[in-house]
């Protein structure tokens, strides 16, 4: 991995709001974890690779007033509907491009395996599909927001 895709990741989770991220391949192990005072911790040991060039670690602003963080309370205690959860980090998005309409609205039914939305993850756009057959009944997700992993994305009721 390039010092400059390395100082990109970490932008990106400084962007996001994650406080830690881990990546494993065959060439690197990567360890990024941002801590309370938004300062990124880089850890990197490569098994075969070349020594990487140092990265500045200049920590990331502290925002002005701290956004409200997503609790679980957010979502609504139904217990007839299934959340669709978010299967990576990444960037979430409705449609598969700006000028397209959104794959699915509130209302719309889905069947098991349709696509619903995508997920941007290091500039890879992955399609997220329904779990199972049923009808959304909440989009739980702004366009363009970034998503953790295991986060409710959509409400469905199941048919």
């Amino acid at each position: 991995m390039k010092a400059k895709e390395l100082q990109e990741l970490i932008d990106f989770i400084a962007k996001s709001g994650l406080n830690k991220v881990n990546i494993e391949t065959e060439e690197f192990k990567i360890s990024v974890q941002r801590e309370p005072s938004y300062k990124p911790v880089v850890g990197m040991s490569a098994s075969a690779a070349p020594t990487p060039a140092p990265v500045p670690t200049t920590p990331a602003p502290a925002p002005a007033t701290p956004a409200p963080a997503a609790t679980p309370a957010a979502v609504p205690a139904v217990e007839n509907y299934v959340a669709l959860k978010a299967p990576m980090i990444g960037t979430f998005y409705r449609s598969s491009s700006p000028d397209t309409p959104a794959f699915v609205q509130v209302g719309d039914l889905v069947e098991k395996g349709q696509v619903i939305c995508i997920i941007e993850a290091m500039k890879l756009f992955n399609e997220i599909e329904a779990e199972a057959s049923g009808r959304v009944m909440k989009a739980l997700v702004e366009n363009a927001s970034p998503v953790e992993y295991d986060q409710p994305l959509f409400l469905i009721e199941p048919m």
